[in-house]
């Protein structure tokens, strides 16, 4: 049975406030807790409908009925395992971001996008991820669900994005790639294998004072043969074509 203070902290974790009060988010499903759990990432609780011996070694094991669960879950349709996780705390050294490349995010606010993007990077080996402090939380509910496991092998770190760009560009043959409509096509352009590839805001785009420091203009160019079509593309599939011509380029 889950008590009245449980249900409280689970749904308070729903909020950034109370994600970064209690040092905890909140991960839904067996898939995303096994995938958490072989990775040796710190839980605290586990909260199940079913008994699972195994995982009860694992952390605090508290087993409640269905209707509990729904009490505390974020999802349409509850699922039978909900674990609460810690945060991890990575420190940013911007030498580190050096000699690879890396994803920077300019007031990104959609969940779902920036769950789309953690996976594109796991994907891609990409290790890092540097967001704006205005940047959807990477440890919101659905961004967590919309990682399917992808959060704890990639590094985001939320900065003043500004002033980490700034110190970047006092390396030599350091790249800051913006992309922007009227910018060199991916497919012309030499794409490095060190830099910092910024997405900017799903509406607005790349705000101002990241533009100016941008070195490399680069775009995605439409194939559509001048038929009518979406003005651009979704920040997450625009990152994925991306990303996919960095490796291409610098893997051969």
């Amino acid at each position: 049975m889950l008590s009245k203070s449980l249900i409280k902290l689970v749904n308070s974790l729903d909020n950034k406030k109370f994600r970064l009060q209690h040092k905890l988010f909140i991960a839904e499903g067996f898939k995303l807790v096994n995938d958490l759990i072989r990775l040796n990432v710190p839980i605290k609780k586990i909260i199940s409908t079913n008994f699972d011996e195994k995982l009860s070694h694992i952390a605090e094991y508290i087993q409640c009925k269905a209707s509990e669960l729904d009490k505390i879950s974020f999802l349409k349709t509850s699922p039978e395992i909900i674990a609460l996780v810690e945060i991890p705390e990575y420190e940013l050294v911007t030498k580190d971001l050096l000699k690879k490349i890396s994803i920077g995010l300019d007031g990104i606010q959609d969940p779902g996008n920036l769950g789309t993007i953690v996976r594109l990077a796991n994907w891609f080996g990409i290790q890092d991820i540097v967001c704006s402090q205005d940047c959807a939380d990477v440890y919101n509910p659905k961004v967590v669900q919309a990682t399917m496991g992808a959060l704890m092998r990639v590094k985001v770190h939320y900065v003043d994005l500004q002033s980490t760009i700034t110190d970047l560009t006092k390396f030599t043959d350091f790249q800051i790639y913006g992309t922007f409509m009227e910018g060199n096509s991916i497919y012309e352009s030499k794409l490095d294998n060190n830099g910092l590839l910024i997405m900017g805001n799903e509406g607005k785009g790349i705000s101002e004072k990241i533009e100016a420091l941008i070195t490399k203009r680069i775009s995605i160019p439409s194939f559509s043969g001048g038929f009518a079509g979406a003005e651009s593309l979704n920040v997450g599939v625009a990152t994925g074509i991306i990303i996919s011509e960095f490796i291409r380029q610098t893997k051969k």
